[in-house]
């Protein structure tokens, strides 16, 4: 998904919508989300799955280092605060932007993308790069066609 590259959103989605139809659970199909989109490489360092459950959102699956992470109240964080404010948030700089707590120090920009199904959301898509500045149009897009397929399916 990278810029020079285009978007790549229809092979992860035509990957789902495959496990889909033979049955695969909920956690397989966030597995293969978070897999399909790191091994695009470069600019997706890390990522992170998360659901909402009562109040919070719950790690579900992730393809990268793990985290401690594993409950973020609404409002705290950039995947919180995405949730609360009902939008996608992009941080191109994570060192300078305030409340944004990446999953490793080494991440440099983020890109937190809604799971909503019509007016509910059901969780985030969360991205993290080594590089500031990383996530452009081109990527923002992807990831949603992604999060947005994913919904569907869910």
């Amino acid at each position: 998904m990278a810029a020079d590259q285009g978007p790549r959103a229809e092979s992860i989605l035509r990957a789902l919508h495959g496990a889909f139809c033979r049955g695969a659970p909920c956690q397989e199909l966030l597995q293969l989300t978070a897999t399909k989109l790191r091994d695009v490489g470069s600019p997706f360092s890390r990522v992170y799955m998360y659901l909402i459950t009562d109040d919070a959102l719950e790690l579900r699956a992730f393809d990268g280092p793990p985290t401690d992470r594993n409950t973020i109240d609404l409002n705290v964080g950039t995947q919180g605060r995405a949730v609360a404010q009902q939008t996608d948030i992009h941080v191109s700089d994570t060192t300078v932007a305030k409340g944004c707590r990446p999953h490793v120090e080494q991440t440099k920009s983020e890109l937190v993308t809604l799971i909503r199904r019509h007016d509910i959301i059901l969780g985030v898509i969360d991205v993290e790069s080594d590089v500031p500045g990383r996530f452009g149009a081109a990527e923002q897009r992807a990831v949603k066609e992604v999060a947005d397929g994913l919904a569907a399916l869910l």
